[in-house]
């Protein structure tokens, strides 16, 4: 299932951008973050996917939502100024940002490509 995140559990979670400058990522594993809104509408088409990937990626990616509207402080952090946002991070390397309600197919090939591979990359080295 897609956890809540607040400011408090980000930092926790995912990046502690009020210690660190550079990004450092927090997480067990990989992680795909969807910036939303209630009364957006295409927000809520990317939800149930989003629960979805969830269960199919249970154990290797976690997955998270931040509600924009209650959690100002970390969508201004992040520069977001439309959404639904999706915010790839891999377990190394830098995150990705993508703008707008991918359709599943999307979204696996980035989870795929971007957070899973490159955990088989770092794994190999």
């Amino acid at each position: 299932m897609t956890k809540n995140l607040t400011k408090e559990t980000f930092l926790e979670k995912v990046f502690n951008f009020e210690q660190n400058k550079e990004w450092k990522f927090e997480g067990e594993l990989p992680c795909l973050i969807d910036f939303y809104a209630d009364w957006c509408g295409p927000c809520k088409m990317v939800a149930p996917i989003m629960d979805e990937l969830s269960e199919e990626y249970k154990g290797k990616v976690n997955f998270y939502k931040i509600n924009t509207e209650n959690e100002q402080e970390l969508a201004g952090a992040f520069g977001i100024s439309s959404i639904p946002s999706l915010l790839f991070v891999p377990k190394e390397g830098q995150p990705q940002m993508s703008v707008g309600a991918l359709p599943k197919d999307s979204m696996k090939k980035v989870i795929e490509d971007e957070l899973l591979e490159a955990k088989v990359e770092a794994e190999a080295n």
